[in-house]
């Protein structure tokens, strides 16, 4: 999934002349902390409501300096690269250029949640199973040629590396929601060291309420 697939209609990008109130009222009635700012199609940047606090509110924004005016994504660039830049800079909203820097529409964090839950298969029925390994002894290739051969599927799968550390956890969504114990006998004949695994179904209904949780408190 791209960019330009995640864009929303419900967000109008501000113009220059929009005063300090103009834009948290915009931002309350969006559930979004940042806006961007546009002259025509050109983006300015993207104003926060940090800034806008910051500022005169009977002022007009384009009257004060902006601290996000590198923050966007190309229509073309994958979920992932949307995800790490609205991580690095802390974004509920970020602009969206075309291939000639004019902008094309904004992309809101609840968007971004929907569509990474759905490719992730986070709320499919499935089973879970956490490895915790060396960095240099992953293997998606193996860790899959023994997932298949037990006859289940890998629905989907992280990689967390963690900071100052050569360990590495893989998360693997299967398939399966019973019944694991085959699988992970199999691991365990392999050398990989599990770290967690769930299958019951209180798990699922679990997750699914957290999810939904989340969906909400984003539309608040």
């Amino acid at each position: 999934m791209f960019a330009k697939q995640l864009i929303s209609t419900e967000v109008t990008p501000l113009k220059t002349s929009d005063t300090g109130t103009e834009t948290l009222a915009q931002m309350v009635d969006a559930h979004i902390r940042h806006l961007p700012i546009v002259n025509h199609r050109q983006l300015l940047g993207v104003i926060s409501e940090d800034d806008v606090l910051s500022f005169n509110l009977d002022e007009p924004i384009g009257s004060n300096p902006l601290s996000l005016r590198k923050a966007f994504v190309s229509d073309t660039d994958h979920l992932f690269e949307v995800m790490r830049v609205m991580g690095a800079e802390e974004l509920t909203l970020i602009p969206v250029v075309d291939n000639q820097n004019n902008y094309i529409g904004s992309i809101r964090m609840q968007d971004v949640l929907i569509s990474f839950s759905k490719m992730a298969s986070f709320v499919e029925p499935g089973g879970v199973i956490v490895l915790e390994m060396q960095r240099h002894e992953y293997s998606m290739h193996e860790i899959a040629r023994i997932v298949e051969g037990e006859n289940a599927k890998i629905l989907s799968f992280f990689v967390g590396s963690r900071p100052e550390s050569q360990m590495v956890d893989v998360m693997l969504k299967l398939d399966r929601s019973q019944d694991l114990g085959g699988i992970l006998s199999t691991f365990h004949r392999f050398g990989y060291q599990i770290k967690a695994s769930f299958v019951s179904d209180d798990f699922m209904d679990s997750l699914q309420d957290n999810y939904n949780s989340l969906m909400n408190y984003l539309d608040m």
